[in-house]
Parts: C-alpha cells; structure tokens; sequence
C-alpha cells in the first residue's frame, strides 16, 4: 500500500486520520464493510485482511464500531446490505460480488445519506461512491509484459486469460503492447477462470499444441499453481519462468527463496479492502473529510522486495 496514487484526495486528512488514538476525535461511528465470502484464494485474503484491520481500527479509535459482513453470492450480497442498514451504520465499505446485482441496492443505501467507499469492482453508477479504491489493471498487464520483454527478451509465450471482463481486457491488452517491437511473442491465450484446475487442463493443452514454450503468463497466482503441476507432470524442460500476479503468499514464498520457475509476480493485493477501511475511517476521525479515487500501484515483486508483500497468517 506504500505505492497509491492519490485523485482529489486531501492527503493530510488522511494523515490525521491514522494517527494515534491520542488525537483521535471522541466521537461514535459504525462502519460497516460488505465483501464476498473467501469463494477463492484472493476473495479469502480480502476476508483476512478486512477483519484484520477492523480490529486495529477499533482499537485506534475509541468510539468506532466496524461491522465485516461476508456473501456467497451477489443476492445474497444486496440481501446483507439491507441487514447492515437496520443497524444504522454511519459508513458502507463494499466490495461488490458483482456491478448489477450491487448497484441499486447501493443506492438506496446512499439515499439514506450513509457515506460509500466501492472497492475493485465498481457499481454501475459512479456517482453512488465516495471513495473509490482499486488496484490499477492497465499498470498489471504492462508490468507483467516488461517483465517477459527485460527478462526473457526473445522468445514464444503462452498466456492464461480470467474471464471474459473488462479487467481482464485491460491486463491483456497492456500485457501485448508491453511486448510490442521485442523478441516476445505470444503463440496462444486462453480463458481459464482464475481457477487452478482451468489453468491445469488449459496448460496440459498448450504442452500438447506446442513443442516449444519458453515462458508462460499466469496473470493470477491461482492459476499458476494449476501450469505448475502440469508442467511438473509433462516433465518439459524448454519452459523457464511462470509470472502469475496478486501475491499469494505461496507463491511471494517462492519468490523469497530464489525459485527459479517463479522469480517474480505482480501486485494485486487483497489488502486493498484495508487501505478502503483506512480511508474511510479517516473521514470521520480526520480533520479533513476524505472523497476521491485511489488506484493501488501494480508492483513487481522480486526477491528484493518480496518480504514487504509476505502475509504468512493471511489464507491466501
């Protein structure tokens, strides 16, 4: 979180507002925070961190009361905003399952006059946020393809694509004009859902199509899991490297100890919901009230700086 670009965002009430409980103002605030449940490794970091951070909140501010509510699914989602709402809270955090499931339900709860900060996935209506925190998907995709273009400088690539979404279009398409005018040439991509065994079946179809793969972009470190046992299993030595990204602690691990399969990954970081819960808190108990946008840097992580982005106790 040491890397955020702050858009109309007075920084000195943030300060305030994460300094020491000393001169924190005395007064009574309850925010509520409502994000998926730990359906996969990331969303499971996401529920790690924000109960992480409620309690240092709370124990930072006397007076505040945070509230972390986790849905399986976007109805159940829009069904937890309405519970949270009896319980008169002065802040929402949410992290929607999905944009139109979320959107109107998020609506009424601003029309309550509740202060909205939206995390990673946006609602449909901006204008329903006050905050917005997000990780910067453009910057992934370049990040991870100058990676491939300093690194391996000439060679065939395989890419491993999420779903069919804007985010993954924005890492993708910035992944390729980061390989633009190189030696690095991307022979196939394909769809495989951020899911681990996608990611096995679709790796096992790339090693069958292609005699010679030198590199493989992951670009999500479940899924490199899945390419890793494949490759294990193939027994194929011509693939030097895997790039995955959003910092999963196994893999952050391998980094740390000189793997050579997995010398670096790509931020995407699940604490993002505590930089949201920050800043939120900042607006009640800062001396400046807190609006704006701010986008977590995508951060290469090398065996330099992978200590600053190893959570062990964290589930992902």
């Amino acid at each position: 979180m040491k890397h955020v670009i702050l858009k109309s965002l007075a920084v000195a009430g943030l300060a305030a507002g994460l300094s020491s409980a000393a001169f924190a103002q005395p007064k009574t605030v309850t925010i509520a925070v409502s994000i998926p449940a730990a359906t996969h490794g990331w969303t499971g970091g996401v529920v790690y961190h924000a109960e992480e951070t409620a309690k240092q909140l709370e124990k930072l501010h006397p007076g505040l009361k945070v509230i972390v509510k986790t849905s399986p699914d976007g109805a159940a989602q829009a069904n937890a905003l309405e519970d949270l709402m009896a319980q008169k809270v002065d802040a929402l955090v949410v992290l929607p399952f999905n944009s139109d499931e979320l959107t109107n339900p998020a609506r009424e709860v601003k029309k309550r006059g509740t202060f909205i900060t939206v995390v990673d996935r946006g609602l449909k209506d901006a204008s329903i946020q006050d905050i917005y925190v997000a990780g910067n998907n453009p910057e992934f995709g370049r990040v991870a393809g100058k990676y491939f273009v300093d690194n391996l400088k000439q060679g065939n690539v395989v890419v491993f694509r999420g779903i069919p979404t804007v985010i993954d279009e924005e890492r993708v398409t910035n992944f390729e004009k980061a390989l633009e005018g190189s030696g690095v040439k991307v022979i196939d991509k394909q769809y495989a859902n951020w899911n681990r065994d996608d990611a096995f079946r679709v790796m096992q179809d790339y090693l069958a199509k292609h005699p010679k793969i030198d590199a493989v972009w992951a670009s999500d470190d479940d899924m490199a899991l899945g390419i890793m046992e494949a490759i294990r299993q193939s027994k194929r030595e011509d693939i030097k490297f895997v790039l995955g990204g959003a910092g999963m602690k196994d893999m952050i691990k391998k980094v740390m100890d000189g793997d050579k399969m997995i010398p670096a990954d790509v931020s995407y970081p699940p604490a993002m919901i505590a930089t949201a819960m920050n800043v939120t808190a900042a607006h009640f108990y800062g001396s400046a009230p807190m609006r704006g946008t701010y986008v977590l840097n995508a951060q290469l992580i090398t065996k330099d700086n992978a200590k600053d982005h190893y959570f062990p106790n964290s589930p992902f």
